[in-house]
């Protein structure tokens, strides 16, 4: 996975964000900070936060979380990691651009093995429980 945005995790794995802000993505991302020890017993290499944001937005938004010591935090600034997804998502209409739907993909030798991709405003299949439960 290139620098750009979103959560991954990785034997390679991924999960996105749809915002940094949003009161989802506050309980989205400490679930696999509280979870990466055990994701990783499971043969988790890495864990990443990919979200349509800057680089200085993202490094912003790790510093919420000292004692992360797992989940790394990349920008896809442009959507472009996002769009070849397929999971971008247009909010123009709403001024808000391009922007991320929510998901958790589980990747293994660069093939998604599971793709948990939330409905708009939902949080349900894409938390680091979902994503235990799958391996």
């Amino acid at each position: 996975m290139a620098s750009v945005g979103g959560i991954g995790v990785f034997r390679l794995r991924g999960v996105g964000f749809s915002g940094v802000r949003v009161e989802r993505s506050q309980k989205h991302v400490p679930g696999f900070i509280e979870k990466a020890e055990e994701l990783k017993s499971k043969g988790v290499s890495e864990i990443i936060c990919i979200s349509v944001n800057d680089h200085f937005v993202m490094k912003e938004w790790s510093k919420q979380y000292p004692d992360n010591k797992h989940v790394k935090f990349l920008a896809d600034g442009s959507a472009t990691y996002t769009h070849a997804l397929g999971l971008d998502l247009d909010l123009t209409a709403h001024g808000l651009g391009t922007r991320s739907q929510r998901y958790a993909l589980l990747v293994d030798d660069l093939k998604v093995k599971v793709a948990n991709i939330e409905s708009a405003g939902q949080f349900s299949v894409s938390s680091a429980e979902e994503i235990l439960k799958a391996l």
